[in-house]
Order: structure tokens, then sequence, then C-alpha cells
């Protein structure tokens, strides 16, 4: 059996205040944070940094959180990776267009930190049991094409 490793946090913020604030709210959480600083920057971190889970901006330079999640959902190396948008938009349309682009949840600003840790911890849970399912269905995929054709 595999040793669990770190779940990966990146934050993707353009806001230095905001991106301190969620390294504080996620202390207790057991996890590796990277850091974006706008839309094209958390492409390249991406590759890097391969993240669990992005706290995505909605409002960042260069691409908006929107573009990024369509992007990084639209790819299959990156489909996987949960995305949960933090915004100050609240908007009706703004999180029917955040569902559009493929965010796994949505958190609205002022972030509060119980809320966000829970969801953080819920969705790390998920993004592990789907990588395990993923594995067992290897493992199976394996063993039946090692046994031949079933009879």
């Amino acid at each position: 059996m595999t040793t669990p490793t770190k779940s990966r946090i990146l934050i993707a913020d353009d806001n230095p205040t905001n991106v301190e604030l969620l390294e504080v709210y996620l202390s207790d959480v057991d996890c590796e944070i990277g850091v974006a600083v706008d839309g094209r920057d958390t492409l390249d971190k991406v590759t890097t940094f391969k993240p669990d889970l992005i706290l995505l901006d909605v409002m960042m330079p260069k691409l908006s959180g929107f573009e990024v999640c369509k992007q990084l959902k639209g790819d299959p190396q990156t489909s996987q990776i949960m995305i949960l948008m933090v915004t100050a938009l609240n908007e009706l349309g703004d999180i029917e267009r955040a569902v559009n682009a493929g965010t796994d949840d949505f958190l609205s600003k002022p972030v509060n930190k119980l809320e966000l840790v829970k969801r953080v911890e819920n969705m790390l849970k998920l993004r592990h049991v789907i990588d395990e399912r993923d594995r067992l269905r290897q493992y199976i995929q394996g063993m039946e094409d090692a046994s031949g054709p079933a009879k």
C-alpha cells in the first residue's frame, strides 16, 4: 500500500492580503500550499506544482478565473483538479458562469474560516477517493488483461 502524500493546494489570487488570509485560515489543514498571482501564472504553476485543489479568485489580471477554470477543466491532463472559486461576485449570473466554466464549488468573499476549511477538507477527501477509485480500476483492468479474455 502506498503512503499517502500531502495534499497540495494552489491559491490563485492577485491580492497579497487575500493570499495571506487564506494561508492563515488553512494553517491547520495538513497540506502544501503554492501561490499564483494571476491567471497565466496559475496555468503555469499547475504544471509544476500539480495541485489537488485550486482556490481560484475570479477577478485576476491576464486571464480571469472563469477562463482559467474553463481551460483546466477542458484539458484531460488537468480536468481532475478540484477547483473552488473564491470570489466577491455573488450575483446569480456569476454563479452560473462559474458552474458553466466547470468549477467544483464556489465560496463568496469575505471568506468564513470554518466554511473554507470544511469545504477544503471535503474537496480533498473527494479528490483522494476519486484517485483511489481510478487506481483500483487500473489494477482490475490490468488483472483482466493479464488473465486473458473472459470465458
